[in-house]
């Protein structure tokens, strides 16, 4: 593992036409790139993640997974907002010498991707042989292969969307209200919001998981008691987790991100959008996830041209695209060694 950091030392614009000044980009590298300067994996991170894929998706990408740095050249960086490197609300703002807090602007996922073309043209890397991120993460890939076509070869997504949906956006409203009502949200500290964080998060794990995951991990084996509960005391053990790496204002921001994905915005709607996408694309869903339900990846690999759907039947709701390796393994490497015609293609793998 190599964790780098990369500044951009002009204005970073953003969609909202509003700039950061001194754009920091942490990332980390695994691996060599060859020669022929094909052999690129870029990873795109989820809402909470960090900059090492292999910390959080092991199974998928590590020594002996199907992407390791004996073959791959592996680059995982964190998204602008979040806390591990790049630059976020607890940075210092040039302007005031003081921490951004909620002054920091707000940023889309078009912004994510804007940003780390930014970094792949400093790294000298003209091409991306394998684009791949889920959730937020596939938002973000998406809204890169949309804006630089020519640049990605593969193109997998996990658990994502076109546009996020009413559903998700309720949650993620929810989630914020949880931590605006947590009064030291706007005290602007760097602990500020963190109980109202716990909270977010025990709404959020709901719409990462299922009705029978719960029922299966979290079930009592005592039928005598009436308080402390198993599933009582894993929200609070999820929540106090969280609360212990990350912070209330790039959860806040980050959320508002996730809710601004629309591919079509500004680019004559969705399916325009979608059919401008030129690699060769996997869409894989999750039977259970209820907060990115299968039918939103299921419009994506109708509408992108080249695409293949493959769907999980996981027993773990939305987590299953981190939890199922072995299942995304074999999914992955049929995609990768397929050879692709002309015409679009349009097949599920269960």
């Amino acid at each position: 593992m190599n964790l780098k950091k990369f500044q951009y030392n002009k204005p970073f614009e953003l969609e909202n036409g509003k700039r950061l000044e001194n754009l920091e980009i942490a990332y980390t590298t695994y691996g060599k790139l060859n020669a022929q300067k094909d052999n690129v994996v870029w990873v795109c991170h989820a809402l909470t993640a960090n900059s090492n894929v292999m910390e959080w998706w092991p199974g998928l990408f590590g020594e002996n997974d199907y992407f390791n740095p004996e073959k791959d050249f592996i680059i995982c960086a964190n998204t602008l907002g979040s806390p591990y490197g790049t630059t976020n609300p607890l940075s210092i703002n040039p302007a005031t010498k003081e921490p951004y807090y909620l002054s920091f602007p707000q940023f889309s996922t078009r912004d994510l991707a804007s940003a780390h073309q930014l970094l792949a043209e400093h790294l000298q890397i003209p091409k991306i042989s394998i684009l791949i991120g889920g959730s937020l993460g596939g938002q973000q890939a998406l809204e890169w292969a949309v804006m630089e076509p020519n640049k990605i070869d593969k193109l997998i997504v996990l658990a994502t969307n076109a546009q996020h949906s009413p559903w998700g956006i309720a949650f993620n409203e929810s989630q914020r209200l949880a931590i605006a009502s947590d009064p030291t949200f706007y005290e602007n500290t760097p602990e500020g919001g963190l109980k109202g964080l716990k909270t977010a998060r025990s709404i959020a794990l709901l719409s990462y998981r299922a009705y029978e995951t719960y029922g299966f991990t979290q079930l009592e084996t005592d039928a005598d008691i009436t308080d402390s509960y198993r599933a009582s005391s894993y929200q609070n053990y999820q929540g106090e987790k969280l609360i212990k790496r990350f912070n209330a204002y790039s959860y806040w921001f980050l959320s508002k991100t996730m809710d601004s994905h629309h591919l079509g915005r500004k680019r004559k709607g969705i399916v325009e959008a979608l059919q401008s996408i030129k690699a060769k694309t996997l869409v894989i869903g999750i039977r259970s996830d209820i907060l990115f339900p299968p039918e939103e990846q299921k419009f994506l690999a109708e509408h992108i041209p080249y695409a293949q759907y493959a769907e999980i039947d996981s027993f773990y709701g939305h987590d299953g695209f981190l939890i199922e390796t072995k299942a995304l393994t074999e999914i992955i490497k049929k995609f990768v060694s397929k050879n692709y015609s002309t015409q679009q293609s349009t097949s599920i793998f269960i």
